[in-house]
């Protein structure tokens, strides 16, 4: 908890100058998002190169030591009003767009963000090559991962607290199931984003998170995990897949409360208008400028 009360009181701090701006596409041609199982073994140690990168630089939010822990603090802090609330799928997508941004501006990385297809690798998580030990983000048998680029790395956590502790992983075969195409299309067919949002948080979110398990249960400080971002960028894709089925009605969509308990004044409805803060790690958006990936963020999936 002091790492929470910490946080909270500094970074309140960020929001006078933090604030949203109207936003621009930042190219003239869209980002194409693939699987990471499509890339070459080139692409691959780029991007794993990308990420230790952020994991030297020196973080600018307080209390975070990386810049790879800057969005770890921001997810830390803002847990219980983006988990269980009309939040959850618009912030997770700016965040993944931040790391991705960060990962390209600060490390010099030239391809993109990659999403794990776990729909592919659902109910045998154990065997995929994500884990791989020399071009994947290492094993997970138990514990402190033992092999592959990220296993001496220090982050904070758990959960609220800023302790120095290994990347940890606990793969669960059973419950990464929940991660499957049955799992995912029950989400598709939904009509509304009232009704698709909580069964993408609830079944393949849960299947990536609990699939993994160690560092990516604990769903305050999960993004410790730096698969945490393959993992939300196949969320965000299945989002995205949901969203063109029905362009025109669903492009933006929304619909939930802003806090999973009731505040004093009341609850408080998700709209359009609602700021997404990223406290000063890159400019905050509104719900709206994430919604259409066709907007300011350019992005496609394939």
């Amino acid at each position: 908890m002091q790492f929470l009360l910490l946080s909270i009181i500094s970074l309140l701090g960020f929001l006078s100058f933090a604030t949203a701006a109207p936003l621009q596409r930042q190219s003239n041609t869209c980002t194409s998002r693939r699987a990471w199982h499509t890339f070459s073994p080139a692409e691959k140690r780029a991007y794993l190169t990308a990420e230790q990168c952020l994991m030297k630089l020196p973080g600018t939010v307080p209390t975070a030591q990386t810049r790879f822990d800057d969005l770890l603090a921001c997810h830390q802090v803002q847990a219980d009003s983006v988990h269980g609330t009309g939040w959850f799928l618009p912030f997770h997508r700016l965040l993944i767009s931040a790391h991705e941004r960060l990962l390209r501006q600060e490390c010099g990385y030239t391809g993109t963000q990659p999403y794990w297809d776990e729909e592919r690798d659902a109910g045998k998580f154990s065997s995929s090559e994500v884990f791989d030990e020399e071009i994947g983000f290492g094993g997970g048998s138990g514990g402190c991962i033992k092999d592959g680029p990220f296993k001496d790395y220090l982050h904070n956590g758990p959960g609220y607290d800023n302790t120095e502790h290994c990347i940890a992983r606990q793969i669960s075969d059973e419950i990464s199931q929940q991660s499957s195409t049955e799992d995912v299309n029950k989400c598709l067919r939904l009509d509304t984003f009232e009704q698709a949002w909580p069964c993408i948080e609830l079944r393949p979110h849960y299947g990536g998170h609990g699939g993994v398990g160690g560092d990516m249960s604990d769903g305050i400080s999960s993004p410790g995990d730096p698969l945490f971002y393959l993992h939300h960028t196949f969320l965000d894709r299945v989002w995205w897949r949901w969203q063109m089925e029905n362009k025109n009605q669903r492009s933006y969509d929304i619909s939930g409360y802003t806090s999973k308990t009731m505040p004093e004044s009341g609850w408080v409805t998700a709209t359009l208008q609602d700021e997404l803060n990223m406290f000063g790690i890159v400019p905050n958006a509104t719900v709206a400028e994430v919604m259409d990936l066709d907007g300011p963020y350019c992005v496609e999936y394939i």
